[in-house]
């Protein structure tokens, strides 16, 4: 029998994320913080809306901050890769499977 340790996050009395490493869950954590502040702070804005538009930017905000910050600090749009790093990560991915295709069938398996 193996024993597993998990960090859960719980927000509200609802499980939000799940996580191996306790490091995980705490940066989850501080970012969903965040995303709680955004959210408060454009509710005393003057733009009118929905709760559910507010708590999205909010999170989405707090997701992309370092993306934030840059154009904070510089007054430019970031490098592809810094505003989405999910998707620059998805994209390299898949720049890799397409490289991975194109090997000759001998390399393909001496790498795996």
């Amino acid at each position: 029998m193996a024993v597993e340790i998990k960090y859960v996050v719980v927000r509200k009395g609802e499980e939000k994320m799940t996580f191996a490493s306790k490091k995980e869950a705490d940066a989850y954590d501080k970012m969903l913080d965040m995303a709680e502040v955004f959210c408060d702070w454009l509710s005393a804005g003057p733009l009118a809306m929905e709760e559910e538009q507010r708590e999205a930017l909010g999170l989405f905000l707090a997701e992309n901050k370092d993306a934030v910050q840059h154009i904070l600090r510089t007054s430019k749009m970031p490098d592809a890769a810094e505003a989405h790093p999910a998707v620059a990560t998805v994209a390299s991915m898949e720049e890799e499977d397409a490289e991975e295709k194109t090997k000759p069938k001998a390399a393909r398996i001496k790498a795996a």
